[in-house]
């Protein structure tokens, strides 16, 4: 491995963990600040993540392209515009960093570090919504203009935790790192394999759509 991807795989995993720390993190602290009202906890709690992304994607985005998401790479990959070599250690830094950040939110929180979520998300309308927020992440993400991405890809997520049934995890690393939070952020082993197959046509659909709106 090359220095220079040795930089970029370690943009990955560190913006993975810091993205993963924040969505749980932010989690925690609505839920304990909000006395119950799940509303208020994930109002804190998108309100962090949005900000987070903005200042991650900005940060990472000259280094490594700032994915943190394994379908993203995949899709760049499809695109040629990230070296196929670089798609399986992109994957492997972003799943590390993904549980690094849950390790590391539940540091802050003094919780127990290693911990399994209980926390069943399931149905038909779930998976709808992971269909619905990757493909919409992908479609902005690729037709952001130049330079809009941060905040484009900010202001979706955004939207789409209030707007899908999901909350939009949108990421299978997401989805990974998650499952070792037993808090409000977290999903059960048993829900993350249909979250991620959702995830996966959703961002199909999004790159599908996408073309089909290119200019010939």
């Amino acid at each position: 491995m090359t220095l220079e991807t040795a930089r970029k795989v370690l943009a990955e995993c560190i913006g993975t963990m810091l993205l993963l720390a924040v969505v749980i993190g932010s989690g925690i602290m609505g839920e304990q600040l909000a006395g119950g009202n799940v509303a208020i906890a994930l109002l804190a709690n998108t309100a962090a993540t949005v900000g987070a992304l903005y200042v991650l994607i900005e940060v990472f985005g000259g280094i490594s392209g700032a994915h943190f998401n394994p379908v993203v790479t995949a899709v760049m990959a499809w695109r040629r515009e990230l070296a196929v070599g670089l798609v399986l250690p992109y994957v492997a830094a972003q799943l590390i960093g993904a549980f690094m950040g849950a390790t590391l939110a539940h540091a802050m929180f003094d919780l127990p570090l290693l911990q399994a979520s209980t926390k069943l998300r399931e149905g038909q309308g779930q998976w709808i919504a992971e269909v619905v927020a990757t493909a919409g992440l992908l479609l902005t993400i690729l037709r952001a203009p130049a330079g809009k991405a941060s905040t484009m890809v900010a202001a979706y997520i955004g939207a789409a935790y209030w707007f899908t049934a999901s909350t939009s995890f949108a990421n299978p690393a997401a989805v990974w790192g998650r499952m070792f939070s037993d808090s409000f952020a977290g999903i059960a082993a048993a829900s993350a394999p249909a979250f991620v197959g959702a995830q996966c046509v959703g961002a199909a659909l999004g790159v599908a759509i996408a073309r089909a709106l290119r200019q010939r």
